[in-house]
């Protein structure tokens, strides 16, 4: 039997030009002091989960499951975390047209090793300068534009042709400028390049779905949670489509973070993903390259940190792998990890307001009540991304004068990592299943243990993720509303009729008091924000002793550069994540206040 092919689309392994390295792009674009290393796009990229896609523990512990679950399906996953690797022929499918190899598909061809740096032998740099600045928008027949499943298209040429008639070796470099003759000219081969600008390029890696393989089927399609087949690809990710279906991707966009103002536009424009994810730095010595003059790029260099709101992994990627005797990027993870809590302060605003309170006394408990409300500030739901252990929760603390705890809702312990899920809390999340028609529900727990299995899940049990401003809900008769609409919750219309759901979620509290309670008493509120949960951890764990997951170096015994001396070495790669997530140094994924505001319980006496 034939095995099936997962990534039929797009470029396909055994590139005529090959990709050159990152560390090649370095010896311009890299700042060896504090001043240039804040800007200089190899600085802010070496840190960033783009340049480590391919380094994430908790990725590969993932694929194990993916591949224990649809054997071979992890060429599909690789294609996105290293797509040098993939398009060198170091996955399933081999550059030379030879046969497909099944240990491609568990990573064990890949060339070089987690802790070297991002050289043109080393599979494990990530997505990298030349991969993307060598995207395109179309085949080289004029084939139409994928947005999803890492279906690329990249440029293969021979020659770059400049707009200015130089001749260069290799393809162009293609990126959102065109340079005139004497203004900050590269000295290689560049075209301008309007997909570089556009959210679509982004949509490649960020709209996941589950895989169409060469016999034009899906490995799974969506079920509705009355049992309904809807024949569509399962949606496992969609921040591109969220973003797509907001105020954020109009041809004109009214500068409204929170309202959509009256009156005339103030921005006429559409905010594409990098207008926040790659920043344009304000840095009054911003430059691009080493021998640009200092301030020659202020206000119009976007930042190649690509942030989003993982602070754990790249703590834990310095942790294993980086200082002098590794990728000695210690500087940019910490860069990256500052930069992530920088995006999840700005991705929301929160406010609380009391709306009853009675005062404990020595005889007799009191009792607050509160209204929590959450506006969801950036272009897509909120959070959003993979679904897998990723939450947010609305943790609200009621305490005494002397700033101690006497009521809580969803209490989160660092020691042990639970979330405690009362009956008044608010967690934020996309929990995707397996429909099981013997009890007719989407069924995301087996024997009281959660189950992740996203290359096998059919249906979403909830979604209760708030949208982005201007989220235009799609009627379920049209196929695609199915992918993004919430799942277990409402959100209702800007105004009746308009198809458009609100930005924002309110939820009310009320706690009791205990007697004797010394006030004056305050709520502290505070949206947290975790990138894995205890039960996610566990479950890659458990999987891996279950079934039996062979240690890294014996399941890739004879492969490349192997056996490695880092990473999982003599452990699986479950169990390895799990070592880690339970390493004091790495806290167990700790979870990030976005916000925190505190509000007294009572008004003060005009």
């Amino acid at each position: 039997m034939t095995a099936l092919d997962f990534t039929p689309h797009g470029t396909q392994p055994g590139l005529l030009s090959d990709l050159n390295d990152a560390s090649t792009c370095s010896s311009c674009h890299r700042g060896y002091d504090a001043t240039t290393a804040r800007f200089l796009p190899h600085n802010t990229w070496g840190g960033s989960m783009m340049a480590n896609a391919a380094r994430d523990p908790l990725f590969w512990a993932a694929l194990d499951v993916a591949n224990n679950d649809i054997p071979g399906v992890g060429d599909y996953c690789i294609r996105c975390h290293t797509p040098r690797g993939w398009l060198r022929g170091h996955s399933t499918k081999p550059g030379n047209g030879g046969a497909p190899n099944p240990q491609g598909a568990l990573g064990c061809l890949l060339e070089g090793s987690y802790d070297h740096d991002a050289g043109k032998l080393n599979d494990y740099g990530g997505v990298d300068c030349h991969f993307c600045h060598r995207l395109m928008p179309s085949g080289p027949q004029s084939q139409p534009l994928f947005v999803e499943n890492a279906n690329f298209w990249v440029d293969d040429a021979q020659e770059c042709l400049t707009p200015d008639g130089s001749g260069y070796g290799g393809p162009c470099r293609r990126g959102p400028y065109t340079y005139t003759e004497g203004n900050l000219t590269p000295p290689h081969g560049w075209v301008y390049s309007s997909y570089h600008e556009s959210s679509a390029i982004c949509g490649n890696c960020h709209n996941v779905t589950s895989p169409q393989t060469d016999a034009g089927t899906y490995a799974q399609t969506l079920r509705l949670n009355n049992g309904t087949d809807t024949g569509i690809p399962f949606p496992i990710e969609r921040t591109y489509a969220e973003w797509n279906q907001s105020l954020f991707a109009d041809a004109i966009f009214r500068d409204g973070l929170t309202e959509v103002p009256q009156g005339t536009p103030a921005v006429v424009r559409a905010e594409q993903c990098q207008q926040c994810h790659m920043r344009d730095s304000q840095d009054p010595a911003a430059k691009a390259c080493q021998q640009n003059p200092p301030g020659s790029r202020t206000g119009n260099l976007p930042i190649h940190d690509l942030v989003g709101g993982n602070t754990w992994i790249p703590a834990i990627i310095k942790g294993q792998y980086g200082g002098q005797s590794g990728l000695g990027r210690d500087g940019d993870y910490d860069q990256a990890v500052a930069a992530a809590r920088l995006m999840l302060e700005s991705s929301a605003q929160v406010g609380a307001t009391v709306t009853a309170y009675t005062a404990p006394t020595p005889g007799s408990a009191g009792s607050v009540s509160a209204n929590v409300d959450i506006v969801n500030l950036s272009g897509h739901k909120l959070p959003t991304g993979y679904a897998e252990g990723r939450r947010m929760w609305i943790n609200v603390q009621v305490r005494d004068g002397n700033a101690n705890v006497v009521a809580e809702s969803a209490a989160y312990n660092p020691a042990t990592a639970v979330l405690t899920q009362d009956a008044q809390a608010k967690v934020y999340e996309a929990l995707q299943g397996i429909w099981d028609p013997g009890s007719s529900t989407c069924k995301t727990e087996e024997a009281g243990r959660k189950l992740f299995h996203f290359v096998l899940n059919n249906c979403v049990a909830k979604d209760n993720r708030i949208p982005p401003l201007g989220f235009r809900a799609k009627t379920t008769a049209d196929p695609n509303g199915y992918e993004t609409q919430p799942v277990g919750y409402t959100y209702p219309e800007t105004s009746p009729g308009s198809g458009v759901l609100v930005n924002r979620d309110r939820t009310p509290y009320t706690f009791a008091i205990p007697a004797g309670t010394q006030g004056p008493i305050s709520l502290r509120v505070s949206l947290r924000y975790q990138t894995s949960s205890k039960e996610y951890i566990e479950f890659l764990r458990d999987e891996a002793v279950e079934h039996g997951f062979a240690a890294e170096n014996t399941l890739c015994s004879g492969g490349p550069d192997r056996p490695f001396d880092v990473g999982p070495q003599s452990q699986s790669r479950g169990e390895y994540m799990y070592s880690l997530w339970n390493n004091p140094a790495y806290g167990k994924s700790p979870p990030e206040d976005i916000q925190v505001v505190t509000i007294p319980a009572a008004r003060p006496a005009r």
